[in-house]
């Protein structure tokens, strides 16, 4: 049986590229999609290739059948009975074909679902895939902590996800958190980290809140913080929240949102 595999944007695409290579129509071959492929988020990369495999039908069973059929014609009656009784074998095995057939679609559709909806494991695969577009090998190594979930990044390039101020992994933490919700029947947090960088930040942050605090009240005047991530932005509300002479508020508008500190 000739097959090929073939790659393309679409499961059709590839298809289609597959069709081109073994010079033949669509109705005179079988597909197996081995992956449906990924759309990238707003062009970003993690984008992954739909991947088939296509193989051409040939009934070569029926026509050797046909051959030995007509190789060995009947001399006589009794022999022709004989070789009527024994072609009834032939449609009998087609049959079974086509029902294992079914059964492997059937087996198919019973897996995807389970597939579809485990987001906490399509989350980290596609983590793994965006670092793989900006040139690093990774592993992600996941903890749970109720709703919130934490996919820690471990590797060998991993300033280059970290990014200046974490803004790399600020990006990669919003495209997680879109993916982990997209197809899940329950809301979760999702937290990216990498080398404790979140740990050590949330402590910078606490610092930075209580310094600042100070300052506002020192000169009785608003300290507006520079634009961050709702998540860093709360870290500074959590840190200055039982402060007696001060209060906290978020102005502007994403990507522009900061926090304020007002002396009371």
């Amino acid at each position: 049986m000739r097959q090929v595999t073939a790659t393309g944007q679409t499961v059709e695409d590839a298809v289609q590229s597959a069709l081109e290579q073994l010079n033949t129509s669509k109705d005179q071959v079988n597909v197996e999609v081995i992956d449906e492929g990924k759309k990238g988020f707003f062009g970003i990369f993690g984008t992954k290739r739909a991947i088939v495999k296509v193989s051409i039908v040939e009934p070569e069973e029926e026509k050797d059948s046909e051959q030995q059929l007509e190789q060995t014609e009947p001399s006589d009656e009794h022999e022709a009975n004989n070789q009527i009784q024994e072609q009834p074998t032939i449609p009998n095995h087609t049959k079974e074909e086509e029902t294992d057939f079914s059964a492997g679609e059937e087996a198919t559709k019973v897996v995807e679902p389970a597939q579809k909806h485990d987001s906490i494991e399509e989350t980290k695969q596609y983590l793994i895939d965006v670092a793989a577009g900006m040139g690093a090998t990774i592993d992600v190594k996941v903890h749970r902590n109720g709703k919130e979930v934490i996919f820690e990044l471990i590797g060998s390039k991993i300033a280059l996800l970290i990014g200046k101020r974490g803004q790399t992994l600020n990006a990669l933490q919003y495209l997680a958190q879109l993916v982990i919700n997209q197809r899940s029947d329950n809301y979760h947090t999702a937290i990216v980290d990498a080398e404790g960088y979140r740990g050590r930040r949330k402590d910078t942050l606490t610092n930075l809140a209580n310094r600042l605090a100070e300052k506002a009240i020192r000169t009785n005047s608003d300290v507006a913080l520079e634009a961050m991530p709702s998540y860093e932005r709360k870290i500074i509300h959590t840190a200055l929240q039982n402060h007696k002479n001060i209060t906290t508020y978020s102005d502007g508008t994403e990507p522009h949102r900061h926090v304020v500190i007002r002396p009371e």
